[in-house]
């Protein structure tokens, strides 16, 4: 059947009725997972715990990290090796994930949607990883800058191409993977070469994108979506994984790499198998609103997208201090031009220190990132674990009571029209009027990345004479609004105010 996306506010606003968030509104999930977890096979226990206080703050969706079996116990789950272990076989040397088992991860599903909170799964369908055994084929190198270029002539390599899956011995599906499914290796274990490497029965996967020439290669063996039987696997998997876990949604990996016309087609019909609108996030990492937009016309503007480039403005404001024009904050990102389709964050497990795609934005900034994500209309926020619980690894400390009070913001006091101020280099700030339907809701943010001040910003003729204060605690002095409806707004340097009813 025919589905409309929804996404962020309206989302969760609109859900079908009968949904556990049926009347759920500002909608926020949660990224419930960072690179460097501890690998104690405890997480998926550690959500079913911590489901009840999620809910309380504000939590109505978790993305979960990649639940099946990896190349190894550790493996954060991009490694993926076999999609329908989900900790169920003995296979690659354990039986439990990095994350538990398959029926705590069952068990901890059934509890956060028991306190209304929505599930997605990651979706890895770029690639294969950790095979089973090697195989003869025949193989060019190509230009690792440019893959259209062949920089070898024809030669049998052995690749790591062989999927039996043993542990699992048919169970789910008795589908094996050989060479002839994969277009590309980086590895010859032949000659214990690294090269990239074209397999010569077939070619790149179009409808990617075009960095390098063809970026259809990322990692491992890459999938070949131009052969049928890996197209019907694919989808059936799909199916199963939806069913089985019973999610409301994917957060799909890597999809610049993945042919779009099969991600369009994948797509519609897990939802249509489901039966309900899954809710459905792309991750196309490029610093292009322009790039973001094309995807997303391909895939029929009935996906959201990760704002990768508001998460770089983000980056370069708080690297900068006060020599970023804050009036930009927004500029070239997708919430800005698309809001309906913009999920919006501010880290996740690719930008934290250390990883592929490090672009963390500094702690002096975190508060003001997030108040922009959490208490703006447009956009579907995610907060990321990471932050909200730190990192230990990289000595990151959890900045869960500063979120907690970002979230009451965002669950109490951010409806209603909003009005913008971003009117000057290093003061910016914006106001909800409220809502009816949200008795004492409205608030003002205010925010400098340079030595602080004030801002006058409309929050209603109908707020005249009420008395405001910052809930952050950031600045003491409270705000009387005027009987035109304007108050003076005070916040100090590098930091956040939110104003909200005394």
């Amino acid at each position: 059947m025919k589905k409309t996306l929804l996404t962020g506010l309206a989302f969760f606003m609109q859900m079908p009725a009968g949904t556990a968030l049926a009347e759920a509104e500002n909608g926020t999930m949660m990224q419930y997972f960072e690179w460097h977890l501890e690998n104690d096979g405890e997480h998926w226990n550690r959500m079913n715990a911590e489901a009840e206080a999620l809910s309380d703050a504000g939590i109505t969706a978790l993305w979960i990290p990649p639940a099946y079996k990896g190349s190894g116990q550790g493996d954060v789950g991009y490694g993926a090796y076999d999609l329908y272990d989900l900790g169920e076989f003995n296979q690659k040397g354990t039986v439990r994930t990095k994350y538990g088992t398959k029926a705590e991860l069952e068990s901890a599903i059934s509890e956060v949607q028991s306190q209304g909170i929505q599930v997605y799964g990651d979706v890895v369908m770029n690639h294969k990883m950790g095979a089973d055994f090697t195989e003869p084929v025949e193989a060019v190198q190509v230009n690792r800058s440019n893959r259209m270029q062949d920089i070898s002539g024809a030669y049998e390599i052995e690749a790591w191409t062989g999927f039996d899956f043993p542990g699992r011995d048919g169970v789910y599906s008795d589908f094996q993977w050989r060479w002839f499914h994969f277009n590309g290796v980086d590895w010859d274990a032949r000659y214990e070469e690294d090269h990239l490497f074209r397999l010569t029965h077939t070619g790149w996967n179009s409808d990617v994108d075009l960095e390098n020439g063809n970026y259809d290669y990322l990692l491992g063996a890459n999938i070949d979506y131009s052969h049928p039987e890996v197209r019907e696997e694919m989808m059936n998997w799909g199916s199963w994984f939806t069913d089985e876990l019973n999610l409301d949604g994917y957060r799909l990996d890597a999809v610049k790499h993945v042919p779009a016309w099969y991600m369009n087609d994948w797509v519609g019909f897990q939802r249509n198998e489901a039966e309900q609108d899954l809710f459905v996030v792309g991750e196309y990492w490029a610093d292009d609103l322009g790039a973001i937009e094309s995807y997303l016309e391909r895939m029929d503007w009935d996906v959201s997208m990760f704002d990768v480039p508001l998460n770089y403005n983000f980056y370069e404001a708080s690297r900068t201090g006060g020599s970023y024009d804050m009036r930009n904050l927004l500029d070239g990102s997708l919430v800005e031009t698309h809001p309906m389709h913009a999920v919006t964050f501010v880290d996740n497990h690719d930008t934290q220190p250390g990883e592929s795609l490090e672009s963390w934005v500094d702690d002096w900034f975190k508060p003001l990132a997030y108040a922009v994500i959490l208490t703006r209309e447009g956009g579907y926020p995610s907060v990321f674990y990471g932050d909200y619980y730190g990192i230990p690894n990289d000595g990151i400390g959890a900045k869960q009571e500063m979120l907690d009070t970002l979230l009451e913001a965002r669950q109490d006091y951010a409806y209603g029209a909003q009005h913008d101020y971003f009117d000057h280099w290093d003061v910016v700030g914006w106001t909800r009027e409220g809502s009816s339907s949200h008795p004492g809701s409205g608030m003002a943010a205010v925010m400098s990345n340079g030595p602080g001040g004030s801002k006058w910003m409309y929050v209603g003729r109908d707020r005249a004479g009420e008395t405001w204060s910052d809930m952050t605690g950031n600045h003491g002095a409270s705000v009387t609004i005027n009987s035109d409806g304007w108050g003076e707004f005070h916040t100090d340097g590098g930091a956040v105010s939110i104003y909200v009813q005394q």
